[in-house]
């Protein structure tokens, strides 16, 4: 039995299978970037020093809103290629529970191959960026857990 195989939740699955299909670096690019084009406009009064990801490089800001208990994420960077990892990640965590993201593991970066695709400082940031949604999701639990 695998303790690696990570049940994703499915609209990260669909991702990470897309990622997957893409056997050269240029392509995953290509899909990223068509990922930033597809992220939502952040308004700019969200973009505070509370909203800001630690450890990147670039401007990264990511907003969480908790709606009939589940998440609703908001996010924007200065980099069209981090841009499409904040919206890859937002894509794919939207809609789900609390405790849905915060079982979900940061091992999903390997299979969609970007990681071998990205420089090193924007697969730390990825990983920044995934481990701040992560704790914002903690903080909705900790909350509803605390209500109840």
């Amino acid at each position: 039995m695998s303790s690696s195989a990570t049940v994703l939740p499915p609209k990260l699955e669909r991702i990470v299978e897309r990622f997957k299909r893409r056997s050269n670096p240029k392509q995953r690019y290509e899909q990223l970037l068509w990922y930033a084009k597809k992220l939502p406009e952040m308004p700019e009064k969200s973009k505070t020093s509370d909203n800001k990801v630690n450890g990147c490089v670039s401007q990264v800001y990511i907003t969480a809103n908790l709606e009939d208990g589940k998440i609703w994420y908001q996010g924007d960077s200065d980099a069209q290629l981090v841009k499409g990892l904040v919206a890859l990640l937002i894509e794919g965590l939207n809609g789900l529970t609390p405790q849905e993201i915060v079982q979900v593991t940061p091992d999903f970066i390997e299979e969609t191959g970007l990681k071998v695709s990205l420089t090193p400082s924007r697969a730390n940031g990825f990983y920044n960026i995934f481990q701040t949604m992560k704790k914002k999701a903690l903080g909705f639990q900790l909350g509803m857990s605390a209500e109840s």
